[in-house]
């Protein structure tokens, strides 16, 4: 059913005649391509918002592993840039050592073309989408609300003379996915216990270069605490960047420049050199707020060791779009609530238990990088449980629960 449709049969909105969506979904990366198509595939009348026109560049390494795979939309077919088979790890340049597996431990993408995909999935599904729409904010109460079952999407307009005008879409429930600076997080309360800073830069190689780099990633262990860096082979490019805490933004761009030099890399002129920050939920961080929900980056849900956020996104988008049908049909805001509250807990028992688990391993590799590094490089049962997590045969919570190494040395750490 189209909007006009859809305004028609609700009867509510400006004039009686604006269209009320089922669900509306505010941002087309990962998260909100995932939400609206686990909505669309219902039979919903879904919106997706999008501020930017695609395709559109994100800073991101690109790796696709396991629990993002299995992730994805049926039927999808990831535009994979390269198979990696073969981590070669350093500590701050030194010790190098590079393992390799048969299997293949995850594939490289670009984010774009990756994104680009979902976004038709979900109008493949049934999604209505549409760009250049940027949000200000929602409502859900007020003179612009036409009762307690709408929210006011207000968008920004581009009026005649330069003045802006609002433009106002209602909808049943609300999904925020507009990233880590989410204005949709703003509305929700969410509560952010660790930001990091990303540096990236794509750098295009020669045929030799690309040759010598395909399959195979690299990961350095930084010189700032809980910092590493990687090497992402794309084709004819390397996707070489750094991740450190916020708070010394110099810092991490030396890291970043002596990283690519070390590489022998630094003769290459970038085509795109680009920053971001990383933001992780608190643990009592809110997830919805009456009929709005957060999921990915608007949420804070990413990996807190190795900041992997893509695998995030595509679960937890995937739920909120689950539980925004169930929103969307509630007659009241007791049962609004409750549904709420069911894709909170949803997202605890998985992700967030994860995320725990990651806590107390970003707390460990601050402290002490040289020994993660001799237990993956060293240690057979590490690098097979390494390669495991990333093919997504297990999970960080997992191999902590099973393995009796891998528990005592995170007892150790959170002892210490």
């Amino acid at each position: 059913m189209s909007g006009e449709q859809a305004g028609q049969d609700s009867g509510a909105g400006d004039g009686r005649t604006a269209p009320v969506w089922d669900v509306v979904v505010v941002g087309a990366g990962p998260a909100g391509a995932s939400a609206a198509h686990a909505a669309a595939v219902t039979g919903r009348r879904v919106l997706l918002l999008e501020k930017a026109e695609l395709p559109r560049y994100k800073t991101c390494g690109g790796g696709i592993i396991g629990p993002s795979r299995d992730s994805l939309p049926p039927g999808y077919e990831l535009p994979l840039r390269d198979r990696v088979h073969a981590v070669t790890f350093s500590l701050n340049g030194r010790l190098t050592r590079t393992k390799r597996s048969r299997q293949m431990l995850f594939g490289l993408i670009n984010r774009p073309e990756f994104d680009a995909g979902l976004v038709e999935a979900a109008r493949a599904a049934g999604a209505e989408v549409r760009t250049g729409a940027t949000v200000s904010r929602v409502e859900q109460h007020g003179p612009g609300v036409p009762d307690r079952r709408t929210v006011a999407v207000i968008l920004n307009g581009g009026g005649a003379g330069g003045k802006r005008e609002e433009e106002v879409v209602y909808a049943r429930a609300v999904v925020g996915a507009d990233g880590s600076a989410s204005r949709i997080g703003a509305h929700v309360g969410v509560k952010l216990d660790q930001v990091d800073l990303g540096l990236e830069s794509e750098i295009p190689v020669p045929a030799a270069v690309a040759e010598d780099w395909a399959g195979r990633v690299h990961i350095d262990w930084g010189p700032l605490p809980g910092s590493y860096g990687w090497v992402f082979p794309k084709g004819d490019s390397l996707t070489v960047g750094v991740i450190s805490a916020r708070g010394d933004g110099g810092a991490t761009k030396r890291y970043l420049d002596d990283f690519i030099a070390r590489l022998g890399l630094a003769g290459f002129e970038p085509s795109v050199s680009s920053g971001h920050l990383t933001r992780c939920r608190a643990d009592d961080s809110p997830l919805s707020r009456g009929r709005v929900l957060v999921c990915g980056d608007a949420a804070g849900l990413l990996e807190p060791w190795t900041r992997e956020g893509i695998s995030y996104a595509l679960r937890s988008g995937r739920l909120a779009g689950e539980w925004a049908v169930r929103i969307a049909e509630a007659h009241d805001a007791v049962d609004a609530r409750r549904q709420a509250l069911n894709y909170a807990f949803a997202v605890k028992a998985g992700l967030g238990v994860e995320m725990g688990v990651g806590r107390r391993m970003l707390a460990l590799f601050e402290k002490r990088p040289g020994i993660l590094h001799a237990a993956l490089t060293s240690f057979p049962p590490a690098w097979r449980a390494f390669a495991g997590v990333t093919r997504g045969k297990r999970s960080l919570a997992e191999l902590v629960r099973t393995h009796p190494l891998a528990r005592r040395a995170l007892e150790a750490a959170d002892r210490s």
